[in-house]
This record gives structure tokens, sequence and C-alpha cells, in this order.
């Protein structure tokens, strides 16, 4: 009984049925991704015959412009249904990325469609993580949010472990086209399962100016520098993961040129260590209900700056591998704790008529500031060699911390958002 006890409170309580049905399509359509990983660079190389500086163009430009496109977007998708905006952003996703398939069945298709769909699928992503922050925030009491947002923590890493052999896998039987079909399919499961959780949604107020103004775009960006507690956790987010992500090219330059390293031994030096974001993310809730929130917030987002230096004193062979594959689990696991917590303090602490404008503000930014890392960090690996980089990319992270939130914050007052009820009762005192 004693250990059922524990498997219950790691796993967290029942969440209903309607979350069920949004955790499963969150599954399917991050599977996708997952399993399309890298499909666009491949058919720019093997198809249309692009140069390294058009798969750069498509990687770099493809996420800053639907960035920018998604900016409009945090009002907009304010004052809408939440749900009929995740339905409607997974039919974009979908329609836009059969259009490669079908534009390559009648050898029609271009770069240039590679990237206005890479576009449009990164700023559709921007609006439906909006969107799905807001309406889990109405969906859950605030008790259960750490729950919900550890599972899906988890099955992103789920996903990330398993989706791209499975994917390198159909790539090779089938080609890469295959898996953009796949992907798109995903999002229309994922569509299919959001529109059969039902339940009504009240429409949100609309402000009395009918019309959106310019300065409304960025009231995602004053919400967040007002607030004494969010404003130095997204600067941290932005700035972590940015330099986190410009070493990844270098990384890659550095282990698959210089050192050696042959293409499976590089998938598993970091599909293997995704292990550690399941583990710390099933961790997540046990560790803040014995710790704290503002704890566990701090002491995971300190440690996960502290292993990405390591990467600067990789060698060849075995020994090298080894040392990628600790760094990236040390680093991943602690990233698996402090994702959830983040995205549950970040939720508890904006207001309920703000999440989507705050969200699309956020993603927004780090999308932007990921971009702008990533061409910095390419200029300064050819002047000072990807090694220097990427260790300067290390010493950087290690300042990361300071930009925590250093007290903890009062939660809002404002009167939490009732659970919209379900079809049968909901058994409180279960576990799953």
């Amino acid at each position: 009984m004693r250990s059922g006890h524990r498997l219950g409170d790691l796993l967290g309580p029942r969440l209903g049925r309607r979350f069920g049905w949004l955790w499963g399509a969150y599954a399917t359509s991050t599977l996708g991704t997952w399993l399309a990983f890298g499909s666009f660079p491949l058919i720019a190389i093997q198809v249309l015959h692009a140069g390294p500086a058009e798969v750069a163009a498509l990687a770099s430009i493809g996420a800053a412009v639907g960035a920018a496109v998604a900016v409009p977007l945090g009002p907009w998708v304010e004052f809408r249904r939440k749900r009929t905006v995740l339905i409607a952003m997974d039919l974009v996703r979908f329609a836009a990325l059969l259009t490669i398939p079908a534009a390559f069945a009648l050898g029609a298709l271009t770069f240039l469609q590679l990237l206005v769909v890479s576009v449009v699928v990164a700023a559709a992503d921007v609006a439906f993580r909006a969107a799905s922050g807001a309406y889990l925030k109405t969906l859950l009491p605030a008790e259960d949010l750490l729950v919900a947002n550890a599972r899906f923590e988890s099955t992103s890493w789920t996903a990330t472990i398993i989706g791209p052999p499975l994917g390198g896998a159909a790539i090779g039987l089938l080609g890469p086209v295959a898996t953009v079909v796949a992907d798109g399919v995903s999002y229309l499961l994922s569509a299919l399962g959001i529109r059969a959780m039902g339940g009504h949604e009240p429409r949100p107020e609309r402000r009395k100016a009918a019309r959106l103004r310019a300065g409304d775009l960025l009231d995602g960006w004053r919400y967040i520098l007002a607030d004494g507690a969010l404003r130095p956790l997204f600067f941290n987010t932005a700035l972590f993961n940015g330099l986190v992500m410009a070493a990844q090219p270098l990384l890659a330059v550095l282990m698959l040129g210089r050192l050696g390293f042959t293409p499976w031994q590089y998938g598993l030096a970091f599909a293997a260590p995704s292990i550690g974001g399941l583990l710390g993310s099933r961790l997540a809730r046990p560790l803040v209900t014995r710790f704290g929130q503002h704890q566990v917030l701090v002491v995971s987002g300190s440690l996960r700056a502290v292993w990405p230096i390591g990467l600067a004193f990789l060698g060849p062979g075995t020994a090298g591998l080894l040392l990628v594959m600790g760094v990236e689990f040390g680093l991943i696991f602690c990233c698996g704790v402090f994702n959830p917590v983040y995205a549950t303090y970040r939720l508890e602490r904006t207001a309920t008529d703000r999440v989507a404008r705050t969200l699309s503000a956020w993603l927004v930014t780090t999308k932007a500031s990921t971009a702008l890392l990533t061409a910095v960090w390419g200029v300064l690996g050819g002047l000072l060699g990807p090694r220097t980089a990427i260790g300067l990319a290390g010493v950087l992270l290690l300042a990361t911390p300071l930009l925590l939130p250093r007290r903890a914050a009062a939660h809002l007052a404002e009167p939490a958002p009732e659970p919209e009820p379900e079809s049968g009762p909901r058994p409180e005192s279960r576990r799953s």
C-alpha cells in the first residue's frame, strides 16, 4: 500500500476526461513534430539541392519571420474562445504541411514554398501555445496546474526519445516527405481530439475599443515588464534558451567535423540523455511539495546553467561521447524539473484575462532571441573557433541564475477559475 501511495504521489491526481483529451492531442502532435525532425533541411538538400546558406536560412529566417508574424496574434487570441483557436491553429498547420507532399507529387515543390510553410507553422505554433496556456488555466483549478504541466513536459521528452529514431527509419524507407505527411496528420488528429473534449467555453469579454490598435500589440510585454516576479524570469528564459540553442550548431560542427564522430554517435549523444527530462518532470511535483515552489524554481534554474560549459572540454573517442552524454543528461534533467515549475509559476502570476497576450509575447521574444544569438554565435564560431565560442556561451550561462526571482511572489488577488463541469463526477480521492 505504501508503495502504491508513493506512485500516486509521483504521478499526481486524475485531472478529468477533458484534460485527458487535451493531453492526448498534445502527445499526438508532439510525436508528429519529432517524427519529422530535420525533414525540411533534408528535403531542401535531397530534393531541391539547396546549399548550406539556403539550409541555414530555412532554419533561422523561418523561425524569426514566424515569430514576427505572430506578434498581432496575442491580442487576437485573447478575445476569442481558446478551444476554437487551438482547433484552428492545428488545422492551419495541417493544411500548410500537406501542401509540401502535394507540390512534391506534382513536381512543383520550391525552396520558397518550404520557407513560407515554415513561417506559417512557426506563427501558428506561437498562437497555439498561447491559447493552450490560457485554456489550461480556465480548465483546471490552480492546485492541478503543476501536475498538468509536468505531464506535458514528460510527454515532450518521451516524444524526443522515440520520435527521431522512428522518423529516421521512416525517412530511410519512404523519404523525408513521408514524415512531413505524418506531422501534418498528427495536427489533424490533435484538432479532432480537442474537438472531442466538448463542454462550453464562454466567449471572453471584449474591450470597449472594437478595433485593434498598434499599441495593443505591446500589451503582453508591458504586463511582463511591470511585474516584479515575471520580469526577471522573462529575461532569464530568453537568455538561457538563446545561448543553449546558439551553441548547438557549433557543437555539431565540432563533433561531426574536427572530432570525427559519426552521425549515429551524434544522434545518440542527444537522444539518450533525454531520459533525464522524463525523470526530472516526474520529480517536479514531489520536489515542490517538499521544498516549495520558489526554492525548486531557483535551485533547478541555477543548476541547469552549470552544465553547458563542460562541452568546451569535449574530446574525441568514447570519453568525448560520454562527456557529451553526461553534460546533456544533467542539463536536460534540471530542465525537466525547472520547466513545469516555471510554466506553472508564470500562469499563477498572470491574470486570467492577460494570459494569451503574455504567453504570446514571451514566445515571440524567446524565438527572436534564439534566432539572433544563433546568428551571433555563428559569426563568433567563425572568428574564434567552435570550441571557444561554445565555452563563451557556457560562461555567459553561468550568469543567468542572477536573473531568477529572488523572493517567492504572492499569488495574484483574483478569484480562482471554476473548472468546467464534466459529464460525470470527478473522483478527487483516486490516483492515476
